[in-house]
């Protein structure tokens, strides 16, 4: 079994930073790419930001300049570090895990971390 074990997420006011962590763990041989998604009320989820096994990263346009993504050293941690929040930042963060197998892709999911952005 795969479980993906979210951190950091919290209340903070308008323009503050915080740090979203991701620890992968279970039967994982190798990761195709680890991301964060969000989700508002009322609103579908989103993809926030994005890395490959090669270290290519993609981030919404929403987030750009303000949000990173980024892995560490152990290649099955992933983080997210939220600069200049916004309210609309504010929503439930959830942690996303693509692994190869046979001929697609398993999706795994982590059970989210709220963020609060007070103005």
């Amino acid at each position: 079994q795969v479980q993906l074990v979210e951190s950091g997420g919290g209340l903070v006011q308008a323009g503050g930073s915080l740090r979203l962590s991701c620890v992968a763990s279970g039967s994982i041989f190798s990761i195709n790419a680890m991301g964060w998604y969000r989700q508002a009320p009322g609103k579908e989820r989103e993809l926030v930001a994005r890395i490959t096994s090669d270290d290519s990263t993609n981030h919404a346009d929403s987030v750009k300049g303000r949000f990173t993504i980024s892995r560490g050293s152990a290649k099955n941690t992933v983080y997210l570090q939220m600069n200049s929040l916004k309210p609309e930042d504010t929503a439930v963060y959830y942690c996303n895990l693509l692994v190869p197998a046979s001929n697609r892709l398993n999706v795994y999911w982590g059970q989210g971390t709220q963020v609060t952005v007070s103005s």
